[in-house]
């Protein structure tokens, strides 16, 4: 016998998330800050130990969190993105702590490239309801084929390069939190997000994103 058959209503309990891509743009402000900083010799060489520790300790954990936490949210793209950042940057901490200072290392040139290509790809995924993001994803994709390419033998300058384009990702992506953030605590946009389709009736609350989502799954909003 149904629910409604006996008189029962039946009840969805919500639980709410608030936009991952706070805590993945922190973690990915914060790691592109360092390592940019460390590929323009801004920090000597000798500290590549306690860079690999900061990586660690900070876009490993933040992106790790936050890529769970997009997956909960349903926005498997951006999920994807931030797990990829995570592990690239465990991976270029962890060979920063075993690797003499200065030292090249072509396997990690080749998960460099490999990084920047699935980022690549994940951005134009992204970009189809959150250009802003995606717009960020793609940018870390070049920052990461120049690294790569310096790591396989290129000149110095491929790493400067690297470094230069770190600094614009850095930019955009502390934009991406305070514009999310705000957006967040005043429930509608405040900064230019560009949102667009799902992404942005779902925070403009249009009656279509709230039909589309009991149609799929209660109490979840399709897009953070």
């Amino acid at each position: 016998m149904s629910a409604a058959a006996d008189g029962i209503s039946p009840r969805v309990f919500l639980r709410p998330l608030g936009s991952p891509l706070t805590l993945g743009m922190s973690g990915l402000t914060i790691a592109s800050l360092v390592q940019s900083g460390f590929d323009l010799h801004w920090i000597a060489k000798d500290q590549a130990v306690k860079v690999g520790l900061i990586l660690l300790a900070v876009p490993f954990v933040l992106q790790g969190i936050a890529s769970v936490l997009s997956y909960l949210a349903r926005d498997g793209a951006a999920g994807a993105g931030l797990g990829v950042l995570a592990a690239t940057w465990l991976a270029i901490g962890l060979i920063h702590l075993n690797s003499p200072s200065g030292h090249r290392s072509g396997a990690l040139g080749l998960l460099l490239l490999a990084s920047a290509g699935v980022l690549a790809l994940t951005s134009l995924a992204v970009m189809a309801a959150k250009p802003l993001p995606g717009a960020v994803f793609l940018t870390v994709s070049i920052r990461f084929a120049l690294a790569g390419i310096y790591q396989l033998g290129a000149s110095s300058a491929w790493v400067h390069a690297a470094g230069i384009v770190g600094l614009v990702v850095v930019g955009a992506a502390a934009y991406c939190v305070i514009a999310f953030e705000l957006e967040g605590q005043q429930r509608r946009p405040v900064l230019p997000t560009f949102r667009r389709g799902r992404g942005r009736a779902a925070v403009l609350g249009a009656p279509e994103a709230a039909a589309d989502a009991m149609l799929h799954d209660p109490g979840v909003r399709q897009t953070t």
